[in-house]
């Protein structure tokens, strides 16, 4: 019997070496990324570039071999990565330099932020500029000297082989350079803390939108000139801004944006989902990558939008968008995956940039048969929505009223055949070779689509909504969240990685109160305080009261950096910043609230000169520059109240509530077993209690 288990464990180990033998067979290369998680660093295991990752392994053996680190750095659904990866590390000669020259790592930037900001920052101080791929050349204990981004195949050898000549004949020329230049990233982002008196009034704000209108398109939306970015966070704030100013002229801006972001080729007209940026300043031809942070960000913006203005284009927006998620994104565990790449393959077996989005004149007129015309002009199958070797690009330019009236038929009638449209040209794409997914779920990007969908579930009441977010935060909260109260940063096939950083304890707490606020579930607000008091204690830099993005538990690199400047995504300090602002009302928290105006305190000079870079401070800014609302509701009606107060567009308000006793210190000693009572407050300050929802909200004013 013995002898039989063991001849049968044999077969097997047998049977398993010889699968993965076939396996590595397959490929001529394969170097250790084989051993990775990431779909970006699988994506190069099969190069014959001799990549590692980044481990204390690969930088052990650069200092023993005395090589210079080649670092490269990129993302799944990055075009310009691929394209560098065909024409350079997919090149046995180049491969061949990098190799006898370079210990040559390869990072995934979404899975590891914080040495992408290191190298990005010395690209941008070598350069003046920066982007993926980044390529960035460094001495073995990761001091950088010489970057840039996309090389051509020449120029990438040419630039490998002198520096590497330089290294062997001058080495103490690299050195001293890199001496500096890690000396200048150190100091490129220092914040000191502002000791002079603290003021944030109104008239500050005007001047910074005032100044701010110089890079606003009025024609076109977005900035002046191309590519243009969605940047949500912008629209976000400028909404709140013209609504509380009453300035018809920035609201006129945000509208315009909005509309064309939505009419563009930059959202997917027929799947949804919006792409990356468009190359061209009418949001018309996209980089048809699709991130989740994008998508998340733009609902939130598109529904806070809708609850302002009620315009139907952008309910049937975020709808759209919110299909395409649950379509193509969504996890059976609740978690969100990362992106869909740029490229896939055309008709003809080519890799190409858009293959999967565009459609030639032939193909929709077989398609669509006597709708074509109507068709083409919805979507512009002309001059105005053509991109390139006979392809077009769907765009839209007016009205569905606009459309409707020219044709003689009614809106509903056109709405039906629109939805038929999607209908048949999204089954007839599944033909189509699809893009790649990048299946890893990030904490914080999920965080962003969570929140995402509590804001569209706030605006709409649509139940959908508020199950999906409420599975996802469970998901965050069960998989993400270590007993140590921890984070970890990412998540794929069971197994949750990398400890986390400062975005990601920002955005599940800034997502977990909007939940609580949705739900009136504490377990969410509690879990989001708890979130705070970790990251004081492993993020925050009490000299200079700003939080770093990297836990005093990870691994030093040559520089530890604080994010400041709000991006696509707004940066880590001022997410947290306004969680602070939020949760100090909710527990009465003096420290809270006081870190909170010092961070703002601190960047406040920065922000005149670029209001964009910052528009996640001044929506901060605005909670201090104007009355700050705490809307209490207490008593077994007061999800019903909560309903109704949502159906208002009050961007300077928290909202607190239960139906039963809460330990919240907002809401001591409110609970009634007789009546549903709403409370409004300001800066501690409350009025009667009402209850009646239009009453108790007469005593908010929005405007300044």
């Amino acid at each position: 019997m013995y002898k039989l288990v063991l001849l049968l464990l044999l077969v097997t180990i047998t049977s398993c070496k010889n699968k993965l033998s076939n396996k590595m067979s397959e490929h001529k290369f394969t170097n250790s990324l084989i051993n990775e998680t990431s779909p970006y660093l699988l994506q190069h295991a099969h190069n014959p570039v001799n990549w590692h990752a980044w481990n204390d392994e690969s930088l052990e053996l650069a200092k023993k071999e005395n090589k210079l680190l080649l670092i490269s750095i990129g993302y799944s659904s990055c075009h310009w990565c691929h394209v560098m990866e065909n024409e350079s590390f997919e090149n046995e000669e180049v491969a061949a330099v990098m190799n006898e020259n370079f210990i040559n790592i390869k990072i995934d930037r979404e899975e590891r932020p914080d040495i992408d900001q290191v190298y990005m920052n010395a690209v941008q101080l070598m350069t003046g500029r920066g982007g993926w791929p980044l390529n960035c050349i460094a001495l073995p204990d990761g001091r950088p000297v010489w970057g840039g981004t996309y090389f051509p195949k020449n120029n990438w050898v040419k630039a490998l082989e002198q520096l590497s000549t330089m290294y062997t004949e001058k080495p103490e020329e690299i050195v001293s350079y890199a001496e500096k230049l890690t000396e200048g990233i150190k100091k490129s982002d220092l914040i000191f803390l502002n000791t002079d008196p603290e003021e944030f009034s109104v008239e500050g704000l005007d001047n910074i939108v005032e100044n701010w209108k110089e890079y606003m398109d009025f024609d076109l939306g977005g900035k002046k000139g191309a590519p243009k970015f969605p940047m949500p966070n912008n629209y976000n704030l400028l909404l709140r801004y013209a609504v509380q100013a009453k300035n018809n002229t920035v609201l006129d801006y945000v509208n315009t944006s909005l509309t064309y972001m939505a009419y563009g080729g930059i959202n997917d007209q027929i799947g949804g989902g919006f792409a990356r940026y468009s190359v061209d300043k009418k949001w018309h031809v996209p980089h048809f990558e699709k991130m989740l942070y994008d998508n998340g960000q733009l609902v939130s913006l598109y529904s806070e939008a809708y609850q302002a203005t009620k315009n139907p284009l952008y309910k049937k927006t975020v709808y759209e968008t919110l299909e395409f998620i649950k379509r193509e994104l969504t996890t059976k565990e609740g978690a969100f995956y990362s992106s869909l790449d740029a490229d896939s393959n055309n008709a003809e077996g080519k890799l190409v940039e858009g293959a999967f989005y565009v459609w030639n004149e032939e193909e929709l007129k077989l398609i669509l048969g006597k709708d074509f015309e109507l068709f083409s002009e919805y979507f512009n199958i002309n001059h105005y929505g053509y991109w390139e070797d006979d392809n077009y690009v769907l765009i839209r330019k007016n009205s569905d009223s606009e459309i409707a009236s020219k044709h003689s038929i009614s809106i509903e009638k056109l709405e039906a055949k629109v939805k038929g449209w999607r209908k048949t040209l999204l089954k007839e794409r599944t033909k189509k070779d699809r893009p790649r997914l990048d299946d890893k779920s990030l904490t914080s990007w999920n965080a962003l689509m969570l929140k995402g969908y509590v804001d569209a579930y706030k605006v709409f009441n649509e139940q959908s909504f508020l199950d999906v977010a409420i599975k996802n935060a469970t998901f965050i909260y069960s998989k993400q969240l270590n007993e140590n109260g921890s984070l970890n940063h990412s998540y794929k096939e069971g197994k949750s990685t990398i400890n986390g950083y400062l975005e990601d304890y920002s955005t599940v707490i800034d997502a977990f109160i909007s939940l609580y606020e949705a739900t009136l579930n504490e377990q969410w607000l509690s879990t989001a305080k708890q979130l705070t008091d970790y990251s004081f204690d492993h993020f925050y830099d009490t000299n200079k009261s700003m939080f770093y993005f990297t836990s005093d538990e990870d691994t030093d690199l040559i520089a530890r950096k604080m994010e400041i400047e709000d991006n696509v995504i707004p940066a880590s300090n001022s997410i947290m910043a306004n969680n602070l602002f939020r949760l100090s009302h909710y527990y009465s928290n003096s420290y809270y609230l006081k870190t909170s105006k010092q961070m703002l305190h601190n960047i406040q000079e920065r922000i005149p000169q670029y209001g964009a870079g910052y528009s996640n401070w001044l929506n901060l800014m605005c909670n201090f520059a104007g009355d700050y609302y705490e809307i209490a509701i207490s008593g077994k009606k007061s999800k019903e109240k909560l309903l109704e107060i949502n159906q208002q567009y009050i961007p300077n308000k928290l909202i607190a509530g239960s139906i039963g006793k809460s330990t919240i210190p907002l809401m001591e000693g409110r609970f009634s077993d007789d009546e549903t009572l709403i409370y409004i407050c300001v800066d501690g300050a409350c009025q009667l209690p009402e209850a009646q929802t239009k009453k108790a909200l007469e005593q908010v004013k929005v405007s300044y």
